[in-house]
């Protein structure tokens, strides 16, 4: 036993290093055995505050951590002798389907594979054979397909497909009739989490993508309401939940979730409901052609809030199909195309003189899944269950997207990109979930909300709001500070009941629509904070207290604890001025950095100087 699995790793390090292309086949000479058993927690990699009850509780029981294991007989198998050609099985929608031109991709990138696996020998001088097969989007139909390619055509494994449903199906299938089952294209999580032992993908899950995008959207960036865009098909249904739930578990819910259907190209309406729900961030789940036309429609509707998407959303014909409408567009996305890894820049390389274009991810995810399955197949030989065992085995393997790192489920565990449209052109960066990555302070803090209206140029009314408001707000040293100006005061005194200090100063944002807060203390500062970032209303915040700002809400500027009132009056004064009786428009006079009143503030709403 000690021998077999010293093969194993001596063959799992073979296949790290020389990944890239196939290399010679040994024919099933050394089979692997089980693989054996390990365990990987948190499941997922899950930071703990983005791991279910994680704030309540420690679960007793933790699902999908362990290897899964196949006890079943197939391994006993005889090898055929009187065979032509090694057949494997590919259902993916190649015709009469929305998803046809991704499909067709994904066979070349499998099929590239294949050949090359031929040109090196096959398996000992029999080629390999693509069985291909159309996913027409029909339960019927496609369940039909995979029985066909299993009990018919006699695969030694199946490819595919992109759809969940389908790959849902054939999952059935291959429980049945004990045979693996690859993927490198769809995402739903509850794939590999129906525990059926013949499942292998490479391409990240919605729920690595969700928590990845959440991390970057509420902790990097400190964007606090999200909307969610999504297409009304299995994809979108299946893909946002995850998306929901991290929102949730970092304390912001989704603000609003619309939804249209895949034949639309008019997303006017739903967009005025996202802009009209005051959110500042939006979040599309569909493909690059729907994302053009929605990104599109967002600057002709003069919205400003941030978009980001799956990785379906992003492309080079992105930038083809919406022009200066995707700049600061970002997605997730599950590689670097831009690398300069000579692996991959050779692979693009061949992809090109064969196909014509170059790979997008369908393509050479495809390629890696099938470079992988066919090793697996040249160590395991012809038997089903020894290549689901070569390929549960495989815990790391270097392809020419880069190394991959699998799961007990063989599910993806490698960290996502973060695509960014910049200057006509995409930039990537890794992008992690985890929590110590995050780089909160390190961007500017913006509004990208509804414009907000105008307030009456006749008496523009300012709330006080602090300990003593009342008295400080009539003290000598502010009366003549205000005479002869439009400005007009609203003290409200925090030091008394504290609902009934909350509610007058409600009332004043809401009732007397004062265009600003000034708050005199650490305690009034963070409940003003609150107001603020909820009434889009700018907030002057006397305290030392840099927490305040440490949360990038665009709506709370810090001034030392020692200043007075009369200055804080000053700078809002001369904000005013130069923005007009606006509170969107004096909360930019702010942010701008320029000096006002001798004063001037951070991004961050610090300022300038601490």
């Amino acid at each position: 036993m000690r021998r077999v699995l010293t093969v194993a790793v001596i063959l799992a390090l073979d296949w790290a290093a020389h990944g890239q292309t196939f290399t010679g086949c040994s024919c099933g000479s050394n089979p692997p055995g089980r693989p054996p058993a390990r365990s990987v927690k948190p499941y997922a990699q899950e930071p703990e505050d983005l791991r279910p009850y994680s704030k309540f509780t420690v679960p007793y029981w933790e699902n999908y951590v362990d290897q899964v294991e196949y006890n079943g007989a197939a391994r006993d198998l005889e090898v055929p002798k009187e065979l032509g050609e090694v057949r494997i099985g590919f259902i993916g929608p190649l015709e009469n389907h929305p998803d046809a031109a991704l499909g067709k991709k994904m066979w070349n990138g499998a099929q590239m594979a294949i050949d090359e696996a031929n040109a090196a020998g096959g398996y000992g001088g029999k080629p390999f054979k693509l069985m291909l097969h159309n996913d027409s989007a029909i339960w019927g139909a496609s369940s039909n397909e995979i029985v066909k390619m299993v009990y018919d055509e006699q695969v030694w494994a199946v490819f595919g497909s992109i759809s969940a449903d389908t790959t849902h199906i054939a999952l059935r299938v291959s429980l049945r009739a004990e045979v693996p089952i690859v993927n490198s294209a769809s995402t739903d999580p509850t794939i590999p989490e129906t525990l059926i032992p013949w499942y292998f993908t490479d391409i990240q899950d919605d729920r690595t993508q969700s928590y990845t995008l959440a991390r970057h959207i509420y902790t990097e960036l400190g964007l606090k309401r999200v909307a969610i865009l999504r297409v009304n098909d299995r994809y979108g249904r299946f893909g946002v939940p995850k998306f929901r739930d991290a929102s949730r578990r970092l304390g912001h819910p989704i603000a609003i979730e619309q939804k249209f259907m895949p034949s639309d190209t008019d997303f006017r309406r739903q967009l005025r409901v996202i802009n009209d729900s005051r959110v500042d961030a939006i979040v599309l789940w569909t493909d690059v052609p729907k994302t053009a036309l929605i990104l599109q429609q967002v600057r002709e509707l003069g919205m400003k809030q941030r978009v980001f998407g799956s990785h379906r959303t992003l492309g080079p014909e992105l930038i083809e199909l919406a022009g200066p409408a995707a700049e600061g567009f970002q997605a997730v996305y599950p590689y670097d195309p831009n690398s300069k890894n000579p692996a991959w820049l050779g692979f693009i390389d061949r992809y090109e003189k064969k196909y014509g274009e170059p790979p997008d991810h369908f393509a050479a995810l495809a390629y890696d899944q099938m470079q992988i399955l066919l090793r697996a197949i040249c160590e395991a030989g012809l038997n089903r269950a020894m290549i689901r065992d070569a390929l549960y085995g495989t815990t790391k393997y270097r392809g020419v997207t880069g190394e991959m790192t699998f799961d007990p489920n063989d599910k993806q565990l490698r960290p996502m990109y973060l695509g960014t449209v910049h200057n006509g052109r995409i930039e990537y960066r890794v992008a992690t979930m985890d929590k110590e990555y995050a780089r909160i302070g390190e961007e500017p803090v913006t509004y990208a909300g509804p414009p907000t209206p105008d307030v009456s140029d006749a008496e523009i009314k300012v709330a006080v709001f602090g300990p003593g408001a009342s008295a400080k707000t009539s003290s000598p040293e502010v009366r003549p500070a205000l005479s002869g100006r439009k400005i007009s005061l609203v003290a409200i005194d925090s030091d008394q009941a504290w609902g009934k200090a909350s509610t007058q100063l409600v009332n004043a944002v809401y009732d007397q629509n004062v265009i600003a807060i000034i708050t005199l203390d650490r305690n009034s500062s963070h409940l003003g904070e609150q107001i603020g970032v909820k009434a889009f209303v700018p907030v002057l915040a006397v305290s030392s207290d840099k927490a305040l700002t440490a949360i990038n809400i665009p709506w709370i500027f810090r001034m030392p604890e020692n200043t007075s009132l009369v200055k804080a009056l000053e700078t809002l004064e001369a904000a005013i001025d130069k923005g007009g009786p606006n509170r969107a428009r004096v909360r930019d006079v702010l942010a701008s950095g320029a000096k006002i009143a001798k004063t001037s503030f951070q991004t961050t709403g610090e300022p300038t100087g601490q």
